[in-house]
């Protein structure tokens, strides 16, 4: 039987709290007797989903003493909502992989051997380069940390043009070779408990949409893999499926939104037909649809300046920060993800963008920013990483 793999070695791991992250590659943290530190993070996601300020677990390294560094510490892990561990470290996530097909565990890949890392191609690097006999074959990794909902794993957690090229580029070199020739994405996601794989196309809508045309030219490989306190990978791994044909449905410019905004101050704002109105200082939530050129309406809500036609354009126009959340799907479902944020917020003004369906209101209130609230993200989760229906 195969024992635990440990990425990091033997470094010792210091556990903490996250605290703030002032960059994509940099975080604060509270550790016991260190007091706040900052903390290299060699993740780019966003990991919105992960990192709540005061409230989240982490796993950091200490860079020793001989290393010149600016930042004396790693960040390499944390526990997800739900309490699991989680590997965060992308820089060795190559390693992971390399371990789990050398060691016979990648489902699809029983065989090969690790030949070659960072393999040049072209004007390209990709990955590893596996070899089987004479016979040879490219490798893309991707880490995957973005998941939850009904047993759904997305990529990417933001937009992505480096992995929507790496796509395009390993489809060219699969064209025209037999199935198990073509080269291989393979996605490491980081929980065993994951039934379905999924590009978010919520996030990243042309990641997605080059994720479908390139199905037929490219193996994508999506793996689950379970960790252990110690920041160990267990010596096992679960294939997920992709549904396809859900995708092939879903993918697609059209949907639902939430545009969160804040106040840093109380205002007293005109809208519309419905009057003058206070606003109290604080969040807001506003839930609207767009069954054709979502993007489109989003960028258009972004927008400080233009010609005001809905309630919203009228409180947009004085908010202080303004951020907005597609929901992609084929289904119209605004008055039901309306209903679930009603139950998670005060309902901000009555009539408020929901003169056209029975909803008492389409605009909720909330002190605190909801992005740093575990609870948002799940009715997040819920609607966007929806398990396909029996048939996908």
């Amino acid at each position: 039987m195969n024992d635990p793999y440990h990425p990091l070695g033997d470094a010792r791991l210091y556990r903490g709290v996250f605290v703030e992250r002032p960059n994509r590659f940099l975080m604060r943290c509270a550790v016991p007797r260190y007091g706040t530190v900052e903390a290299f993070v060699a993740n780019p996601g966003r990991m919105d989903e992960l990192l709540f300020p005061g409230v989240t677990p982490v796993a950091l390294t200490r860079v020793p003493a001989d290393v010149e560094r600016r930042t004396r510490w790693t960040c390499v892990g944390c526990d997800t909502p739900d309490g699991e561990p989680l590997f965060l470290d992308t820089h060795r996530t190559n390693d992971v992989a390399a371990h789990l097909i050398d060691q016979a565990l990648v489902p699809g890949l029983k065989g090969w051997r690790v030949e070659q890392r960072e393999v040049p191609v072209g004007h390209s690097r990709f990955d590893l380069q596996l070899a089987r006999g004479s016979r040879r074959l490219f490798v893309e990794v991707k880490s995957c940390t973005l998941f939850g909902g009904e047993g759904v794993a997305m990529f990417p957690d933001a937009v992505t043009d480096r992995g929507r090229r790496h796509l395009e580029e390993l489809a060219q070199m699969g064209s025209g070779g037999a199935a198990s020739e073509r080269p291989v994405v393979l996605f490491i996601v980081h929980s065993p408990h994951i039934r379905w794989f999924m590009p978010d196309y919520h996030t990243d809508l042309a990641f997605s949409r080059t994720f479908l045309a390139v199905r037929d030219r490219v193996r994508i490989l999506p793996v689950g893999i379970r960790w252990n306190r110690d920041l160990s990978v267990a010596p096992e791994s679960v294939r997920v499926k992709i549904p396809w044909k859900f995708l092939d449905r879903h993918v697609d410019d059209r949907g639902a939104y939430l545009l969160l905004m804040r106040l840093r101050g109380p205002r007293r704002i005109s809208i519309g037909q419905l009057g003058e109105h206070r606003f109290e200082a604080g969040s807001y939530i506003y839930v609207g649809s767009a069954m054709a050129h979502l993007s489109r309406r989003v960028e258009r809500h972004l927008r400080r300046r233009k010609r005001h036609h809905w309630h919203i354009d009228d409180l947009r126009q004085v908010a202080d920060d303004v951020a907005a959340l597609p929901i992609r799907s084929a289904q119209r479902q605004e008055c039901q993800l309306a209903a679930s944020v009603s139950r998670y917020a005060s309902i901000a003004m009555k009539g408020f963008g929901s003169s056209d369906c029975s909803c008492d209101s389409h605009l909720y209130y909330r002190a605190e920013p909801p992005m740093e609230d575990v609870e948002f993200h799940r009715i997040l989760q819920q609607f966007r990483m929806r398990a396909p229906s029996p048939s996908p």
